[in-house]
């Protein structure tokens, strides 16, 4: 088990990590996911050893290990930038941490070929690195720590370099690899895709802050603020200012949008409600949808499915429609919103369903 306590890291009078309190236990997933510089890496480094926080605690197993080396920890790495040693074989690569450990000769070989079985780097086992692709080398270094066994083992992006269909499968072989060795499997991803197609738990990081940490499929579907809405959303969150009054919701052009009977009790005043590219639409859902006018941006067609960026009250936003779907520049249109899609936030960002989660709760203990 790993666990990390009020931990800091400031560089230059910068914080790159603030105040971070995490629990990863045995055998588990667990899924670091925030954009390019929110602390990712940097909090992977503390978590290795690698580098020792400003403030709080590391603690392996219950015992403080703040400060230790990695080089005295159970660490097994693996960067989006591939790392093997130049002068070996694939082969010896993959053996490498077999060897320091004492195995036998036979033992070796046969993990080795496991593992670069699963990987796919049969064929490439007496080649060296330089005579590789970049997919391949990355393979190698997934592969060594495969074979290493280590209590901790950190992945910073390791699938970015690897062709989608390899991706695939390592998405689903991994997590159980290392669940059955009882690991710490740590994995970190600026893809709310990724993330969630590896399930497990996630923690959303913000600028050096973990936002929320708890199992993927509910942070992803009942983030606590504004800031974990935003990180779990890609293309980005939509986002529409409210006031309400009584029974109901107004825009910023006047349209109504009811309120539900939970929605009643929030007290009169502004909000900010979020949903995702996917809940906006081209064409009425359902009765209770609300049509507002919006102007085109522009559309992207991927093949299977289209992107709509357009402007709606003031707002841009991005609708996310399956099949093709060529819609004009600057063409006016209609577009569709179901509040039971919305996400609420007060004016400080906080999730509105889990103040009221809370609340009652506070009122039935």
């Amino acid at each position: 088990m790993l666990e990390l306590r009020g931990v800091s890291k400031t560089v230059d009078g910068m914080d790159h990590i603030r105040g971070v309190s995490l629990r990863l236990e045995s055998g588990s997933l667990n899924v670091l996911l925030g954009p390019t510089l929110s602390g990712k890496t940097t909090l992977m480094r503390l978590m290795a050893g690698l580098d020792t926080p400003t403030a709080g605690q590391v603690l392996v197993n219950g015992q403080d290990m703040t400060g230790v080396s990695v080089r005295k920890r159970d660490v097994a790495m693996v960067y989006q930038q591939f790392i093997n040693y130049p002068a070996l074989t694939v082969y010896e690569n993959i053996a490498s941490p077999l060897r320091v450990a004492g195995l036998k000769r036979d033992e070796i070989d046969k993990q080795v070929r496991k593992a670069a079985d699963l990987m796919k780097l049969t064929p490439y086992l007496e080649r060296t690195p330089l005579n590789l692709s970049g997919g391949q080398q990355q393979r190698t270094a997934i592969a060594r720590a495969l074979v290493k066994g280590a209590h901790l083992v950190l992945m910073d992006e390791p699938l970015a370099n690897l062709d989608y269909k390899l991706r695939e499968e390592l998405r689903d072989e991994l997590p159980k690899i290392f669940s059955e060795s009882g690991a710490v499997f740590v994995y970190a991803t600026t893809e709310p895709t990724e993330a969630l197609l590896l399930g497990g738990r996630t923690a959303t990081l913000h600028e050096g802050r973990v936002s929320q940490f708890g199992d993927t499929i509910d942070v992803y579907r009942n983030p606590q603020d504004i800031v974990t809405a935003q990180t779990f959303s890609d293309p980005p969150l939509n986002l529409l200012g409210l006031t309400k009054s009584g029974g109901e919701f107004r825009t910023s052009n006047g349209t109504v949008i009811p309120a539900s009977e939970e929605e009643k009790r929030l007290p009169d005043g502004h909000y900010k409600v979020g949903f995702r590219p996917h809940h906006l639409y081209l064409q009425r859902p359902s009765e209770d949808a609300v049509c507002l006018p919006a102007v085109v941006d522009v559309s992207e067609i991927t093949g299977s499915e289209s992107f709509i960026h357009l402007t709606c009250l003031n707002h841009r936003w991005v609708a996310l429609e399956h099949g093709i779907h060529n819609v004009d520049v600057d063409a006016n249109i209609d577009v569709y919103v179901d509040a039971k899609n919305f996400m609420i936030f007060d004016d400080d960002g906080r999730s509105v369903a889990s103040l009221m989660n809370a609340s009652h709760m506070a009122e039935t203990a």
